[in-house]
C-alpha cells in the first residue's frame, strides 16, 4: 500500500513537471515567434532598394545602410586574413612541434583568459595601443586589429581540437613511408581538420558581427559621403536666439559644400564652441580648396569656382549666398580661409 501511494506521488510529481517543462517550452517558443513575426511584419515594408543601395544623409534625411554593409564586409574579410594564419599556425605549433609542455599549458591558459574579457576591454586597448600608439588613427586596420585578438582563442581551440581528432595512426603511416613532419601536416593532418578551422571562422564571424563595442572606439564611426568621407562632430551646446529656418539653412548649406567639394577620403569636422560674446560654428573641410582670387566672390549669387565640378554635383550656386545672408540677419559675422588642395575653413560667429 505505501509502495502504491509512493508510486501515485511518483507519477504525480513527473506528470506535473512534464507540464510545467511543456509550459515553458511553450511559452519561450511563443515569445520567439512573436518577437520574429513583429520584425518581419514591422521591418519588410520599409525595406526598399533604396535602403540597401544607397548611402545615408544627415542632410537630406535620406536612409540608406550601404556603407554599413560593405564596411561590414571589409572589416570581416581584413580580420580573417589577419587572424586565420596566426591562429591555425599557433594551434598547429602546440599541437604538432611544442615539447615543453608547462610552455603549452602557459599559452593555452592566456587563451582562454583572452576569450573570457569583455569586448569593452579589448576597445579601450585596442583604441590606446593601435590608434594612439601605433598612431594608426581610427581605421579599419586598427578595428581588424583588435577583433584579430579577440578571435585568436577561438581559431586556436577550435583547430586544436581538430588535430587532436586526427588518428595518430595517420601520422604514423605517412612517417613509414618516409614523409618529413611539414609534409605529414600539410598533406594527411590539415585536410582531415579542415571541418574544425570552418567551425573557427563561422564562430570569429559570429563574434566579429556582434562586437561593436570594440569598433566604436577602434574603427570609429563614419558613413560614407561622396566616395568616402568622413564627418567629425563635436563642441558643447549653445543657444542662439534666432530663426530656425535660417539657422537650419546656414548649418545645410556650409556642411552641403564642405560634401560635394571634398575629395575621395576627406575629412569634415564640425564644431560649436563659445566665448564670452559669440557662439562660434566653424565647419572645416579637406576637399579641393579655393583660390585666393575667387575668396572674396564666392558669397555672390549663382557664383561658382570650379564649374566644371558643379555640373558633376549640382546645386544652383546660391548656398553661399543664403549663408551670408542669414548670418548677416542674425547680426553675425563670417570669416573663410582657403588653400587649393588643402581644404577650406569656415568659421561664423554670432552674437549672444
Amino acid at each position: 500500500m505505501q509502495d502504491s501511494k509512493i508510486s501515485k506521488a511518483r507519477k504525480a510529481y513527473i506528470s506535473i513537471m512534464k507540464m510545467l517543462m511543456w509550459l515553458s517550452v511553450a511559452v519561450t517558443c511563443s515569445l520567439v515567434a512573436f518577437l520574429i513575426m513583429y520584425v518581419f511584419i514591422k521591418g519588410i515594408p520599409n525595406i526598399s532598394w533604396e535602403l540597401l543601395a544607397e548611402k545615408p544623409s544627415y542632410l537630406s534625411g535620406k536612409i540608406g545602410i550601404l556603407p554599413d554593409i560593405l564596411n561590414t564586409v571589409y572589416i570581416v574579410i581584413a580580420t580573417l586574413i589577419i587572424v586565420l594564419p596566426i591562429g591555425v599556425g599557433a594551434a598547429i605549433y602546440l599541437t604538432e612541434y611544442a615539447r615543453n609542455k608547462k610552455l603549452v599549458n602557459t599559452i593555452e591558459y592566456a587563451a582562454e583568459t583572452l576569450s573570457g574579457i569583455p569586448s569593452i576591454i579589448y576597445g579601450l586597448v585596442g583604441m590606446l595601443f593601435f590608434c594612439q600608439f601605433l598612431n594608426m588613427k581610427t581605421s579599419l586596420l586598427a578595428g581588424a586589429l583588435t577583433l584579430v585578438i579577440m578571435n585568436l582563442p577561438t581559431i586556436m581551440h577550435t583547430t586544436q581540437e581538430s588535430l587532436k581528432t586526427v588518428p595518430r595512426s595517420y601520422r604514423e603511416g605517412a612517417f613509414g613511408l618516409g614523409a618529413g613532419k611539414w609534409r605529414v601536416i600539410r598533406t594527411v593532418v590539415l585536410p582531415g581538420c579542415v571541418d574544425g578551422v570552418i567551425t573557427g571562422c563561422i564562430l570569429s564571424m559570429g563574434r566579429i558581427l556582434g562586437e561593436s563595442a570594440a569598433l566604436l572606439f577602434t574603427a570609429g564611426f563614419a558613413h560614407a559621403l561622396n566616395g568616402i568621407i568622413e564627418i567629425n562632430v563635436n563642441g558643447k551646446q549653445v543657444i542662439i536666439y534666432g530663426v530656425r529656418k535660417l539657422l537650419y539653412e546656414i548649418i545645410y548649406n556650409l556642411c552641403d559644400n564642405a560634401i560635394k567639394y571634398n575629395t575621395y577620403g576627406g575629412n569634415i569636422k564640425i564644431s560649436i564652441r563659445s566665448n564670452n560674446q559669440n557662439a562660434i560654428l566653424t565647419v572645416a573641410d579637406t576637399g579641393i580648396g579655393i583660390a585666393q582670387e575667387h575668396l572674396d566672390r564666392v558669397f555672390e549669387r549663382f557664383y561658382r569656382v570650379d564649374k566644371s565640378h558643379s555640373k558633376e554635383t549640382g546645386g544652383t550656386g546660391l548656398g553661399l549666398s543664403i549663408v551670408k545672408h542669414a548670418v548677416a540677419y542674425h547680426h553675425g559675422k563670417i570669416d573663410i580661409e582657403s588653400k587649393v588642395d588643402d581644404g577650406t575653413i569656415i568659421e561664423i560667429k554670432f552674437p549672444m
